[in-house]
């Protein structure tokens, strides 16, 4: 039964379609993203909650060619040691396009900032919230990317120290999102790690318990908006 505060159907419908359509996009066909356009993704991103309200988000656009070719450097690096920390599956992995950095319209790296110890609010046992408070708000922009019809894809394969000089961040920040944002010929029908027989996504029946570590919530399945 909707509330009074509930949105339209087809609004419920929009914000529905945006999470079930949204991807992690790879392949990117160049183009642009119209300032108008990255300022109304960027304030998305930037009205995520947060713990605290501690805002843990920085976000630097990185538009210079030479930088964009470092930071590619950066990410193959990284690929290369992930495939060798794999075993067995090293070369099925190496065969997976996995970043956009030097196709994408767009390039922004999120990082946190520093002088994070001083937020105690709902930190002070779980300190990692600001990096789930950034994650919300890389999710909000996702979300937001693919309502304006903009594919984007997180990558997460790179030293973040490294990084973090090749960008000159202050001590204490700490990279942990390369984002490639831009326009794509299509967006794919289901995950692409999905697609590649990677992995797959798993019921959400065997994520949900119910009073106590697993035992199975009974749950009925749910309605489409």
């Amino acid at each position: 039964m909707p509330t009074e505060h509930a949105f339209s159907p087809a609004e419920q419908a929009a914000v529905y379609r945006a999470i079930h359509g949204r991807r992690d996009m790879r392949h990117f066909s160049g183009g642009s993203v119209p300032d108008a356009v990255l300022q109304r993704l960027l304030s998305a991103a930037h009205h995520a909650p947060s713990v605290g309200f501690m805002q843990p988000w920085r976000f630097v656009r990185v538009r210079s060619p030479q930088l964009r070719e470092s930071l590619h450097a950066l990410i193959e690096q990284e690929r290369v040691l992930t495939a060798q920390a794999l075993g067995e599956r090293e070369q099925e992995f190496m065969n997976l396009k996995v970043q956009g950095v030097l196709d994408a319209a767009e390039v922004l790296v999120v990082s946190l900032p520093p002088g994070r110890e001083q937020h105690v609010f709902g930190r002070r046992t779980l300190p990692e919230m600001d990096l789930a408070s950034a994650a919300c708000a890389i999710q909000n922009l996702w979300l937001a990317a693919r309502a304006e019809g903009l594919g984007m894809g997180w990558v997460s394969l790179f030293d973040p120290v490294q990084l973090a000089q090749l960008l000159q961040m202050p001590a204490g920040s700490k990279p942990v999102a390369v984002l490639c944002l831009g326009p794509v010929q299509a967006f794919y029908d289901e995950p692409m790690l999905q697609t590649e027989k990677w992995a797959r996504r798993a019921p959400l029946a065997d994520m949900l318990f119910e009073d106590v570590w697993g035992r199975a919530a009974q749950v009925s399945d749910p309605v489409s908006v």
